[in-house]
């Protein structure tokens, strides 16, 4: 059986790969920050990947389906690939929270507390801190504002055609907040260590 052929095939195969790669290249070492790290940086790039899917592609693409009279309208993408995909883009987005939060580990309450609890200001837990800050905001507003939106526009949820178009716009601008806080989010986390850009 190939595994190429599910997506759980896929994953396993993926991680399975890294992780002997990871004991040929350091085959007595372990580091616990090290895979938090990377389980932060998979479940990120699922979630963000996502959002910038939802934003980019996915909502513009629906509107142009339902303003296209004679096409085959958005009934395909609302039924099939919208429930997968906010299936994946909650959990990641909740699993990038849990992930992020164990790295920060030691850090957490400096990060979210911008690093002022010393007699100077730390640059690591001001900028991580930003950076988590939004993260958390972001991941509120999957569970608490798109998610039970989504579920009203999906017909998960019970909705009359006004609720439903009502969700609809409620659920792009709260994944539009999203889109633009990732943004300055990804500057912070990548800068925490990194360096600001300019």
């Amino acid at each position: 059986m190939n595994p190429l052929n599910t997506v759980k095939g896929a994953l396993t195969t993926g991680f399975a790969l890294a992780i002997l790669l990871a004991l040929a290249i350091t085959p007595a070492q372990f580091h616990m920050l090290g895979l938090a790290r990377w389980l932060h940086i998979i479940s990120g790039v699922m979630w963000i990947g996502l959002l910038y899917y939802f934003n980019v592609v996915q909502i513009p693409g629906l509107a142009a389906a339902g303003a296209d009279k004679g096409g085959p309208g958005g009934a395909g993408i609302a039924k099939y690939i919208a429930p997968v995909a906010l299936w994946w883009f909650r959990w990641a987005a909740l699993a990038t929270w849990l992930t992020g939060a164990w790295y920060l580990g030691s850090n957490f309450t400096g990060a979210f507390t911008f690093g002022l609890g010393g007699e100077s200001v730390n640059m690591y837990q001001l900028v991580i801190g930003i950076g988590a800050w939004l993260g958390t905001i972001m991941l509120l507003n999957v569970w608490g504002v798109i998610w039970p939106n989504q579920k009203k526009v999906l017909g998960l949820k019970p909705a009359t055609d006004e609720e439903k178009a009502k969700a609809r716009r409620v659920a792009m601008l709260a994944s539009r907040v999203n889109f633009v806080l990732s943004i300055p989010m990804l500057l912070c986390m990548g800068s925490a260590t990194h360096g600001l850009p300019f």
